[in-house]
């Protein structure tokens, strides 16, 4: 009932012990809080707050336009909903190195086990766009130490995405990510990865967690889980994956409703009202006050 009774200090501590093992952790992107228990509830590793889809679902495209407590926000409802730990997309951090501080400090006490913090220019664009730009050495590093410095919680996840493959390739990448992880950072997160042995070069790289960004209409392939597992990825994430099913569905019971004046045709594929209050867990709050769930479903 409410929200999930697995504290964050707790997720954060799963997830550290998660990696540990060296299996691939699988994190599909919650869109909203009632997705990340459907994550949850279908067997999943852990959940990830992708910052495209806060702006899309606000709207806005992911050029850098939302906002640290828009971002805190939905982390918040998100993570407190499952037990499973979450990972946040925290941009450039929201500003000079006192903001990235400050991020974490918020998303720390939002709940999350994870954030990363990544290379580009602010105000940034989605990584798998043409046109990105990315910051020196020095800022980037500057960045992460900022990160790292600002954590309470030693268990907190801090994550550095660098964008720089796509400038100067691959090899900029490697260099870039070591960079980072002297920095301190905990984890890696090679954006836009032209093939598989690019994730390998990267991983055979460094000594710590590599992630691996399974997005749609993007600029890497979409692996399987077993052949990032087979070349040592530790995370990956479908970040955009369930809204764009959502969203697809959506469209098409619309244009429904337009062509055939109903949506009796489209039930079938819609998740039922029994369904739905699984998910919600309404029998819960029946135990709590029986005057909340007074009716059959």
């Amino acid at each position: 009932m409410l929200y999930a009774p697995t504290t964050p200090a707790e997720k954060r501590a799963n997830l550290r012990a998660a990696l540990a093992t060296g299996e691939l952790l699988r994190l599909p992107g919650a869109f909203n809080p009632l997705s990340a228990r459907l994550i949850q509830d279908k067997g999943f590793d852990g959940v990830y707050i992708s910052g495209a889809v806060i702006s899309a679902d606000l709207g806005l495209p992911d050029i850098g336009m939302t906002t640290l407590t828009e971002v805190a926000g939905r982390a918040q409802q998100i993570s407190r909903m499952t037990d499973l730990p979450s990972l946040v997309d925290a941009d450039t951090g929201f500003g000079e190195p006192m903001n990235v501080a400050r991020t974490v400090q918020t998303l720390e006490d939002a709940g999350v086990a994870g954030l990363h913090i990544e290379d580009q220019v602010n105000p940034k664009r989605c990584g798998h766009l043409d046109g990105k730009a990315v910051v020196d050495s020095d800022t980037a590093i500057k960045r992460i130490r900022a990160a790292v410095s600002a954590r309470r919680d030693p268990n907190l996840l801090i994550m550095a995405r660098t964008d720089i493959r796509a400038l100067d390739g691959i090899g900029a990448a490697i260099d870039r990510a070591k960079q980072l992880v002297d920095a301190g950072a905990d984890a890696i997160f090679p954006e836009a990865m032209a093939d598989l042995s690019e994730f390998e070069a990267v991983r055979r790289a460094i000594d710590v967690p590599v992630l691996a960004n399974m997005t749609e209409f993007g600029k890497s392939e979409l692996f399987t889980t077993r052949q990032l597992a087979d070349v040592g990825i530790n995370i990956v994430i479908y970040p955009v994956s369930l809204l764009r099913l959502a969203m697809g569905a959506a469209e098409r019971g619309l244009d429904t409703i337009n062509a055939e004046g109903s949506l009796a045709s489209r039930v079938p594929d819609m998740q039922t009202r029994a369904r739905l209050y699984e998910l919600l867990d309404y029998e819960s709050y029946n135990a709590f006050d029986s005057s909340v769930f007074n009716f059959t479903v």
